[in-house]
């Protein structure tokens, strides 16, 4: 089945590298199948000057106007989700250790581990494709 395609951007203005002007900006993370994507693009209006950006981990900057823009989205599992087979998703997808993916169980069972709704969208997309019910849903203060 193919999943839709997920994003999130968020304008913002920086100065701009070519004259210092202020430049407008858009960043985008998008959830593509089961991949996550983002980029950033600036452009001048007082020069001209225009840069696009992308590929390799989410900038912490661009994460943080997303999360401060959209909000934070939580993962949840229903249970009783298989602690070793949830385990074995997020070790394989946040490239973490047994110590470190306890911990990220412990949240995730407790409702709390959060982040961008795209990171929590493949989370949850990976642990259905193991046959664990999950979900990721924006959360409401």
């Amino acid at each position: 089945m193919n999943e839709p395609v997920l994003v999130e951007s968020v304008g913002y203005s920086s100065a701009c590298q070519g004259c210092g002007a202020e430049a407008a900006c858009c960043g985008v993370q998008a959830l593509v199948g089961e991949a996550l994507r983002w980029d950033v693009e600036s452009r001048c209006q007082a020069c001209g000057f225009a840069v696009a950006v992308c590929g390799g981990d989410l900038p912490e900057d661009l994460r943080g106007r997303l999360l401060a823009e959209h909000g934070r989205a939580r993962l949840q599992v229903a249970p009783p989700a298989r602690n070793a087979a949830v385990m074995r998703v997020l070790r394989s997808e946040l490239g973490i250790g047994l110590d470190g993916v306890r911990a990220v169980l412990d949240q995730v069972l407790a409702g709390q581990y959060e982040g961008t709704l795209p990171e929590m969208e493949l989370l949850a997309r990976k642990l259905r494709a193991s046959g664990i019910e999950a979900t990721a849903a924006r959360v409401v203060d």
